[in-house]
Formats: C-alpha cells, structure tokens, sequence
C-alpha cells in the first residue's frame, strides 16, 4: 500500500491498475484452467467473482491509488487500521457470524482515531488561520478515498469467504484478476493515448512488477488459501499489518514525519485492533447467504 505512492507518481492511476492486473494475469494463466474435481460455476458464484474482483480489485485499486496520491502513508495507515472492525461488522451482517462488545469498541476506537487525523488535516496554521488550504482539501478528499477502500477491503474479505467454499484459492486469484483487468481496460486504453511510457523511470517498472506480483498473485493466493479455514472476522484481524506496515514504510522509506496528533490517532486506532484480536471464543458458522 505505502510503496503504491512512488508509482502513482510516476503512472497514471488507470493505467497503473491496468498493468498491475495485466502482469499478474500473466503470471497466472495457469490458474485458469478448471480442476477436474470442481463443478462448473454456478450462476451465484459467477455473481460472487464479480462482486469480488469489482470491490476488491477495481474499486479498491482506485480508492486507494487516488487515496495515497493525496494523503500520507501514515494517514492511510490510520485509517486502515479499522478494517478488522469494518470486516467483523459486515461478517456479522452477511455471513451470520457472531462478533461481541468488543468490536463495537474497536468501531469507536476506529472512528476516534480517523477523527483526530481529520483535525491533523484541517488544524489551521498562523499564516492560515480561518481559510482552508488546497491541501487540506486534498488530504480530506485522500483520506475519504482510503476508507472507500477500507469498506471495498472489508466486501473482499466477506465475500473471499463465500469463494473459499466453492473455488480453489489459485482459480480465484486467476478468475478475480482477469475480471479486474477487463473492468480497468477502457479507461486504461484511453489514459495511455496520451502517456510518455518512455519518461518512465527503470527503477519504476521494477517497482510494478514486484507490486503487481505481491498484490495480484501472492497475497491473494495466500489470503484465500488461509480464509478457506477461518471465519471472515478472524480473517480481518490479520489486516492490522496494513497499517503498521503502511506506517513503517512511510517514516523509514518516504521519509514522513509523524506528529503528536498522528501519533495519538494512530495509537487509539491500534488499540481498536487490539480489541478486536484479543483472544476469545470462536463463532465459526458462516450459514447465512451473502447476498
């Protein structure tokens, strides 16, 4: 996520996506082909694949290369950090899976903390004071867009588990990610009518080849071969590496300097996650139909 911020610097961010899914599809064009031992797709899981690759690859793609081209690493990375709770939220509301009082306080702790960013965004400065700044402006509209992608995390999530039942968890990297490139095709096409690809950086494409492969073909192989065994909400827990990472990645690499304020928002949003991974008893039913 954070390392996304380099390359949206240097790719249009249609154009971007459309290589990420296109160098992945490439990759994985093997993962294809129909097993054997697996029965010819449904109606309702077709629906379910689209759905999947629409919010979890498409939307989210956009949300979060728009997100990060206008805000930090680190304010990502806040906001990030309440995808455990949003993801315990909606297991309860479509797979029927049980959550407690805790994630409630992993919501509020999730909202405290993107409020306190929102005032890092907007606290005027001397030579400002009373009159937003197109930074500002910015960074809300960032922010705004990083949480589009949290909630398209989440619909991934939920709706991964749904797959895990029915697909092997290659065919679902392969079958979601050639959905995502078909979807980005028209207004990639149309963005690279007028791209210099020759003022492209070598250390960029580098960059897009390792970004591509990570986030098209590794994460999702092995996010999907994991959920197959646990119940969505638990399966979100493991996001909280998002934000630390994206957070990480921010101050060591791009060199962001983290503020009191960022600081204490990053902290209560933890402690949000923090909640909602503490030990507890399983509820691992997932009966109910997702949509």
């Amino acid at each position: 996520m954070a390392l996304s911020k380099p390359l949206v610097a240097a790719l249009p961010v249609f154009l971007l996506a459309w290589l990420r899914f296109g160098i992945g599809g490439i990759a994985m064009a093997g993962w294809l082909k129909k097993p054997a031992t697996e029965a010819p797709l449904s109606p309702h899981t077709r629906l379910l694949l689209f759905l999947e690759s629409f919010f979890g690859n498409f939307l989210f793609s956009i949300c979060m290369l728009y997100g990060v081209s206008m805000t930090s690493a680190l304010s990502a990375g806040v906001i990030m950090a309440s995808i455990p709770a949003v993801v315990a939220v909606m297991s309860w509301a479509f797979l029927r899976e049980k959550i407690g009082w805790r994630i409630g306080a992993a919501v509020a702790c999730g909202a405290i903390g993107i409020g306190l960013l929102a005032l890092t965004q907007h606290a005027p400065s001397s030579a400002s004071r009373g009159a937003a700044t197109p930074e500002s402006s910015h960074a809300l509209l960032g922010n705004a867009l990083v949480f589009g992608a949290v909630l398209c995390e989440a619909f991934y999530t939920v709706i991964g588990k749904k797959l895990t039942g029915a697909l092997t968890p290659k065919r679902i990297a392969a079958l979601i990610n050639l959905c995502g490139f078909l979807l980005v095709t028209p207004l990639a096409l149309y963005t690279a009518r007028h791209f210099d690809f020759a003022g492209v950086q070598p250390g960029s494409w580098l960059l897009l080849v390792f970004y591509a492969l990570a986030a098209s073909v590794w994460t999702v192989w092995l996010w999907m071969s994991g959920a197959r065994h646990v119940p969505a909400a638990h399966a979100g827990v493991f996001t909280v590496l998002l934000p630390i990472a994206a957070a990480l990645v921010g101050v060591l690499v791009l060199g962001e300097v983290l503020s009191t304020l960022q600081l204490i928002a990053f902290a209560i949003a933890l402690l949000g996650v923090l909640l909602a991974t503490l030990p507890g008893r399983v509820h691992a039913t997932a009966t109910g139909p997702l949509i």
